[in-house]
């Protein structure tokens, strides 16, 4: 196989601030199904991920444990790398922001930009949301409060280090003019062009003075460095790079990296901030950043108050570490969000793996060892139906890169799942137990089953990446030893005749009772509703004379909140609203706001420009296409430098979690409400 030379893949580093769900996990394998089938071609691959480990909110968590952020961290930490061993993931480097070296250089980029000019001293001050961690001017602020989440403010300062954004804004703007690749998908590019580099860059804040678990600065140590330009840092400083001019040969041959894989809700940071952050050390910017949506459990974000929350190591135990990693993979779109539920979990398990592939495999041994003893041999006996088998076995490894090379993870599955629909259909088209009723059919027969058995070898080996483990055994079924080289699989006929397939075929995938398992995910709920409760001090009675008691505890907890009563209003003061049903056309993130959504509203025959603090609930694609309820006659008013006129209706739980109104029917746009 020819050396094609490095190949530098990164996830982003998952936060250590709790056990991630599979919604999080997704990215791991998604990048991990890339990296094997680099390695296959012939690519030097360096894969590395890891674990961000600074921050505010592990300072209060661990002070919430009674432990140090250190002790917090090191266990998480361990259960992140855990479930992306349990995955299968075939990680290079797990780096830790907390590593020495990793700290080291950080305060060496640090100091070279605050010496570059890069970094100044200044300072936040304003009206501060806590929950937010934002600053507001007076002007800013809604009837007095954050205009992102309505929330309660007050006066403070805080002195911070900043990072001079603007000075490189255009030159990334051109370096996207000249590098249209850069941002994948391309909608996400535009994103950042619209509503971030033509507003213009306001400076970032890289250093915190109000908390502690951080890098200090080495010149100013009452400062931390703040969450990105450490975090970001990561993808250069795991593979040697050094601030004073001596990075590592290492370095040298992987940087800039090939690809960083991240979540979307984070591209701002990789594409704006990060590429700034290489300009000002004088480094070269990564090839690509993909943004990938995100995995939905049954449409809804997944959330421990919500109780829907799903695990990689419940799915494991459900279903197989490969039967995981083919959903996960299989039922990410491109660039649309993709949707997990047990229920769609088994039944893809049941018709993909178990019927389309375990039964083929199964199938071909079985008829194998039946008619010749487990000997596979080829004849020459030809037919016009194995042209058109061999032509889509043959074609597949190419389609199969064509779809990778543009980061299309589900359609370079499919295609190599055309190999095994195409060879149960092979089966039908030669029916082998007709040709074994008489000896006269016998060499068509070895044939067919030589046929059989070599589309198997090609598809196993394709499916490699996806599912490594699957390929093993099923070449390990039909008496292949190894992965082939990458090159050879578009030849058809490499099989060796001759050669026995295993005497006792194994069930790869046995069909699934979908009544069993919500049996056991019930179980799983169960467990995760009580560690919930226990984590947030929440007391559920138990036994009967407790009955009434524990579910009020569990309503007062999760189910309803109860709010100081307001004035009571007569109908004559609610009739002064005017409610009624809006469509969202379109929604873009208002710039330099961390909450803020703005939505262009039809209601009726007008479209209003309505600005709302959702963003942690919703992202702006999210939003598109819903129908709202929406406060009509509610006076403009000027938010963050926009107008808003009117607002959506939107529901908040304990948690701070969000959930628009809508109606249950499908109502026209400016349909009233009362």
């Amino acid at each position: 196989m020819q050396n094609r030379g490095p190949y530098y893949i990164t996830t982003a580093i998952a936060y250590t601030s709790g056990k991630p769900h599979i919604g999080n996990s997704y990215e791991i394998v998604m990048a991990d199904a890339i990296a094997r089938h680099k390695r296959q071609q012939g690519y030097d691959v360096f894969f590395q991920t890891g674990t961000d480990e600074h921050g505010q909110k592990v300072e209060e968590k661990s002070a919430a444990e009674g432990v140090t952020p250190k002790e917090f961290v090191d266990r998480i930490s361990g259960i992140i790398r855990g479930i992306c061993d349990s995955l299968n993931v075939s990680y290079d480097k797990f780096i830790r922001t907390t590593d020495p070296d990793h700290e080291v250089q950080i305060q060496k980029i640090f100091k070279k930009m605050y010496d570059k000019g890069d970094i100044y001293k200044g300072a936040y001050e304003g009206m501060y949301c806590t929950p937010c961690e934002s600053f507001w001017t007076e002007s800013q602020l809604v009837n007095g409060k954050c205009p992102d989440c309505g929330r309660e403010v007050k006066p403070a300062k805080e002195e911070a280090y900043f990072f001079r954004m603007s000075k490189y804004a255009d030159r990334l703007m051109k370096y996207y003019d000249e590098h249209p690749e850069f941002i994948q998908p391309v909608s996400r590019k535009n994103e950042m062009v619209n509503n971030f580099l033509k507003p213009g860059l306001q400076d970032l804040c890289v250093s915190r003075t109000s908390f502690t678990w951080g890098i200090p600065v080495t010149f100013d140590e009452k400062h931390v460095v703040y969450v990105w330009l450490d975090a970001l840092s990561n993808y250069i400083t795991g593979v040697g790079y050094d601030a004073d001019g001596n990075s590592s040969d290492m370095y040298k041959k992987y940087w800039p990296a090939d690809l960083h894989l991240i979540g979307k809700d984070i591209v701002r940071f990789h594409t704006i901030y990060w590429p700034i952050f290489l300009m000002s050390l004088g480094e070269p910017l990564p090839k690509k950043v993909f943004g990938h949506p995100w995995l939905l459990q049954g449409g809804e974000k997944m959330s421990k108050s919500r109780g829907n929350v799903i695990y990689a190591d419940d799915l494991i135990s459900l279903y197989g570490v490969d039967a995981v990693r083919y959903y996960v993979l299989h039922e990410m779109p491109y660039e649309n969000d993709g949707t997990i539920t047990w229920e769609l979990m088994t039944e893809r398990y049941n018709s993909d793996l178990a019927n389309i592939l375990g039964n083929l495999v199964k199938r071909t041994v079985s008829m194998t060892n039946k008619y010749f003893d487990g000997v596979v041999t080829k004849t020459g006996a030809g037919a016009d139906v194995d042209a058109d088998l061999k032509a889509v076995v043959t074609a597949a490894r190419d389609k199969v890169a064509a779809k990778m090379d543009d980061l299309r993870i589900a359609d370079a599955i499919d295609e190599v799942f055309a190999i095994f629909k195409r060879s149960n259909k092979y089966i039908d088209e030669t029916e082998p137990w007709t040709l074994a009723k008489d000896d006269a059919g016998k060499e068509r027969l070895s044939e067919v089953m030589y046929n059989l058995t070599e589309s198997i070898v090609i598809g196993a080996n394709l499916l490699y990446p996806y599912m490594p483990e699957t390929a093993k055994a099923i070449l390990t079924q039909v008496g292949e030893e190894k992965l082939r080289d990458n090159d050879d699989l578009d030849k058809f006929g490499l099989y060796v005749s001759g050669n026995k397939v295993t005497a006792e075929p194994e069930t790869l995938f046995a069909r699934l009772n979908l009544e069993d398992i919500m049996k056991k995910v019930e179980e799983i709920r169960v467990a995760q509703k009580a560690e919930y409760e226990r984590e947030n001090g929440i007391v559920s009675g138990s036994g009967e004379d407790n009955a009434d008691t524990a579910n009020v505890s569990e309503k007062e907890a999760s189910d309803v909140i109860d709010l100081e009563p307001k004035a009571e209003i007569t109908y004559d003061d609610f009739a002064k609203l005017q409610l009624q049903v809006g469509e969202i056309i379109s929604c873009e993130e208002v710039p330099k706001s961390k909450k803020l959504l703005c939505s262009q509203v039809k209601i009726g025959s007008r479209t209003r420009q309505i600005l709302s603090g959702i963003k942690s609930g919703y992202s702006a694609e999210e939003m598109v296409g819903k129908k709202v309820v929406v406060l009509t006659n509610l006076a403009p008013r000027q938010i963050a430098g926009l107008t808003s006129e009117g607002m959506l209706l939107c529901a908040e739980n304990a948690e701070g979690e969000l959930s628009l109104l809508g109606v249950d029917r499908d109502m026209p746009a400016g349909a009233e409400i009362g």
